[in-house]
């Protein structure tokens, strides 16, 4: 059953419903951060992909191919998304990039999520 809240229309029009917020839970900075992030994890492949690399300590991008049943270059353009939104980080051996996830960067997800 939906609770329902009563309010008050005051001498000059203004509603009053409840108290006001003092202020918001994240920065306008934070904000920005955090829809980044989100953004790059709004893609089924990329958040598929965050998670196949947060399993192990580092991944090939030669390993996420088959499981994401993605091309290569496919593959590099997912990475380089979550890349840019500081979720995971590369370092190049011979011709391929080895990734690993960003600890700081999934605890601040964390912390959003449950704030």
């Amino acid at each position: 059953m939906a609770r329902t809240r009563s309010i008050t229309v005051n001498e000059d029009s203004t509603v009053a419903c409840c108290s006001p917020l003092s202020e918001s839970k994240l920065s306008e900075a934070e904000a920005r951060e955090a829809a980044a992030i989100f953004g790059a994890l709004a893609d089924p492949v990329r958040l598929r992909m965050l998670s196949l690399i947060a399993a192990e300590p580092e991944v090939c991008s030669c390993a996420l191919e088959g499981p994401l049943e993605k091309s290569q270059p496919t593959v590099s353009h997912h990475t380089r998304i979550l890349a840019e939104a500081g979720l995971i980080e590369g370092e190049k051996r011979g011709r391929w990039m080895w990734w690993h996830v960003v600890p700081s960067q999934l605890n601040q997800v964390a912390r959003i999520l449950t704030a």
